[in-house]
């Protein structure tokens, strides 16, 4: 409230706003050198941009009277409110439209234990030191109730904007250990806000009927949000992405908003995540906020947010030792009070010792709500300056500490915290799936989207598909050192194909058309790269993404007449390093159909049944193609047939199966075929001849085989058929499915189960 009447009842705007342009300007740059000097030793981003603001402040060279004098004013002192005020606005509005609504229902539970383990234990030591600590903070009058929940709140709170920052740059934003803390955050955010509204509200006497009118207010602009993202979606049928007017009155909307619900006495931050949290996702008006705001949040907003937090330090006040007493009793008592609580609600929830401490101390991560506070609790108590600048001083420090411990603990775990599943094989069907799609153009989209639709299993199973369109950068482009206002016009339209050109509009309208049948949401990255590099950024964004299965496109396509046509060999260059270097299991989609048709497209009605073939010959990655197949068994418009090719029992010639076939298939037996899930079948064949010919009878009868790559000893049923072998990267059996001379008329999925490197 105080942000929004400072912005518009300040006559003079000119000179503060120049100044707090300087000093935005230095706290940018420096954050930037800190960012560069602490990563080498482990520390996150957040610290290095609190410790560059305390660097240019009142403790730092602010003390030199010509930098205090070029850098302060006193009137600036009033817009630090105002700037976190648009800036948490920008960033909760964000937060909303990133965050995975599927995954926060499915972890609500587990991360209300923890956020509420957490609250309750401040709650107690707050309530029992906040009777003892006023008189050390100058507070004035007898609202002892107020100033103790007060005290709770600051010591209780968490700020999902440094949480979220932190586990992005430690690389644990996709781990279940980041995830969970980034949803505790939240939960332990908004329930400090609700807490500090209700206290606003009891206060007032007209709070709670301002607050139902901002609730209202609230969802009349949720509803306005769905229509206007709908409308815009068609306006710009051909365009990437929404024009600038369209976002800037998306955007006015939910600053306006906020600013009239701030002027109520309430604080804006809840309404802004709701209406980013339920913003429609499909379509362009989505992509196109995330793609504007992403970069300036990463790249100015959050610099500058956190190093205003401790460019407003005053280490002048550590002079008395009543002060220095103070600070460390308030820090104290949050981190032992919400690492204890923390601890306990992990405990309960059987989480380990590790991952506990790791997140409890990212939830003492301080930020928005105390600045919040501390600006909007003067309208209630009664303080002095040196009361708030001590509290200030307790956020900062409390913030370092954290991020330090962090830091420490991570290079100690981080092997613990990496992907739990790299395989398929490891994983139940009932589980989330996490998967990274490549695309090369719209040609390949229609299998691969038919793959992901599949790969879905059961409306209850969740699952977290990446869909990567893979760019190639041209040597020219490369080599070429002009800047891009040098470049010509035509250059720049050139440039602009070279990078997807209007290849992402078709790819962007077959994954909005997947989301709106199926409501599960494809998140799109894209990497522009050479051919010779390509395959370490697919490799790289699986390993961070933590997928269990990459999804390659085949390097050739079928033609009309049935015919397959090589495409670009640099495509099969990536697929083959790829395939060695993976931190996962990988698939190749070979499509092939009909007429030139993909046999296997995407699911979308109960009336639609796809008939699949999984083809078992032994070994691991045959093994791990079940694993597959287990979870697109599931799926009610898949009817899947197991068919396990074996050695005719009158054959002399010993069956070198892997050790553990059997095994597997007995359990895969019990638990899918029993219940008359799947089909299973076995063929009898003795020699490569009897296994391509008994693959021809079938070829007519499935849209979609699945086949492990190899590794599967010398196994007499694949006797010669080596010998025709055109794309090794296949495997036998696969390349015999993606041969020319083979006519299919399904698509084929070939799978290699993740090799371990140290093997």
């Amino acid at each position: 409230m105080n942000a929004t009447q400072t912005f518009i009842c300040q006559p003079d705007l000119i000179n503060p706003l120049t100044t707090m342009g300087l000093q935005m300007s230095g706290i940018l740059v420096l954050s930037h050198l800190f960012h560069l000097a602490m990563k080498a030793v482990g520390n996150s981003g957040p610290v290095a941009q609190i410790l560059a603001g305390l660097a240019l402040g009142p403790t730092g060279l602010s003390r030199i009277d010509k930098v205090r004098n070029f850098l302060y004013e006193q009137s600036t002192k009033d817009y630090y409110p105002v700037m976190e005020f648009f800036f948490s606005i920008i960033f909760m509005f964000q937060t909303g439209l990133e965050t995975d609504i599927s995954y926060a229902i499915r972890t609500l539970r587990p991360a209300s234990t923890i956020a509420y383990g957490g609250i309750i234990s401040c709650f107690i030591l707050g309530g029992t030191v906040s009777f003892f600590s006023h008189r050390y903070l100058d507070f004035i009058g007898n609202a002892y109730i107020v100033y103790g929940l007060f005290i709770i709140i600051v010591l209780a709170n968490a700020a999902p904007p440094a949480v979220i920052r932190l586990t992005a740059e430690l690389k644990i934003a996709t781990s279940d250990v980041g995830r969970l803390a980034v949803c505790s955050s939240l939960v332990n955010d908004m329930s400090c806000l609700f807490l500090y509204a209700l206290i606003i509200a009891t206060h007032s006497g007209k709070g709670f009927g301002r607050g139902i009118l901002c609730l209202m207010i609230t969802v009349g602009l949720i509803f306005l949000n769905k229509y206007l993202a709908l409308w815009f979606n068609r306006r710009n049928g051909n365009q990437k992405y929404l024009k600038h007017t369209e976002v800037f009155i998306i955007l006015s909307l939910v600053i306006a908003t906020s600013m009239i619900i701030e002027l109520m006495s309430y604080n804006s931050s809840i309404n802004c995540f709701l209406l980013g949290l339920m913003f429609p996702r499909e379509g362009k008006s989505a992509r196109t906020l995330l793609f504007k705001l992403t970069y300036s949040i990463n790249n100015f907003i959050l610099p500058i947010y956190f190093g205003y937090i401790g460019f407003q330090f005053n280490g002048n006040y550590f002079q008395k030792l009543e002060n220095i007493v103070t600070v460390i009793l308030v820090v104290v008592l949050s981190i032992a009070g919400k690492v204890a609580g923390t601890l306990a609600a992990c405990k309960y929830m059987k989480i380990p010792l590790n991952e506990g401490v790791l997140i409890g101390f990212l939830l003492n991560m301080k930020g928005h709500a105390d600045l919040v506070l501390l600006s909007g609790v003067s309208n209630i108590l009664s303080w002095t300056l040196k009361s708030h600048d001590l509290l200030l001083m307790t956020i900062v420090i409390n913030t370092v500490i954290s991020g330090v411990v962090i830091s420490i603990v991570m290079r100690k775990e981080e092997k613990r915290v990496a992907q739990a599943y790299r395989s398929l094989e490891l994983q139940d069907p009932e589980n989330e799936l996490r998967l990274l799609a490549c695309v090369y153009g719209p040609r390949h989209v229609a299998a691969t989207v038919g793959i992901i639709s599949a790969l879905r299993g059961p409306q209850t199973a969740p699952i977290t598909p990446y869909l990567m369109h893979l760019v190639e950068l041209p040597e020219k482009h490369k080599a070429k050192s002009a800047l891009y206002h040098e470049l010509e016009d035509d250059e720049i339209e050139v440039n602009e194909d070279d990078y997807g050109g209007n290849d992402v509009l078709e790819i962007n309208d077959a994954v909005d058309a997947f989301t709106a049948d199926t409501k599960v949401l494809i998140q799109q990255v894209k990497a522009v790269s050479t051919f010779s590099n390509m395959y370490e950024d697919i490799c790289d964004y699986a390993e961070d993404l933590r997928v269990s299965v990459i999804l390659l496109p085949f390097h050739k396509h079928q033609r009309i007449d049935g015919k397959m046509e090589s495409g670009k060999e640099g495509i099969r260059t990536t697929n083959q390093r790829v395939l060695r270097h993976a931190p996962c299991s990988v698939g190749i989609i070979v499509n092939r159909g009909p007429g030139g048709a993909p046999g296997f497209t995407q699911i979308l009605s109960s009336e639609t049944t796809q008939h699949v073939a999984t083809l078992f010959f032994g070994g691991p990655d045959d093994q791990e193609a079940l694993a597959c197949s287990k979870r697109i068994a599931t799926h009610p418009c898949v009817n899947l047939t197991v068919i396990r090719f074996v050695p005719s029992p009158s054959s002399s010639t010993e069956n070198a199966s892997h050790p553990d076939d059997d095994v597997f298939l007995a359990d895969f037996y019990n638990r899918h075929v029993r219940s008359g899930q799947v089909r299973y079948v076995e063929k009898c064949v003795n020699s490569g001849t009897q296994t391509v010919a008994a693959l021809t009878e079938m070829g007519d009868m499935y849209t979609l085989f699945i086949v492990g790559r190899g590794r599967r000893g010398q196994s007499p049923m694949t006797t010669g058929m080596s010998d025709w072998e055109e794309c090794p990267e296949l495997g036998i059996v696969g390349d015999i499915l993606a041969s020319s001379e083979f006519s299919i008329n399904g698509s084929v999925l070939i799978i290699q189960q993740h090799r371990n490197p140290s093997i």
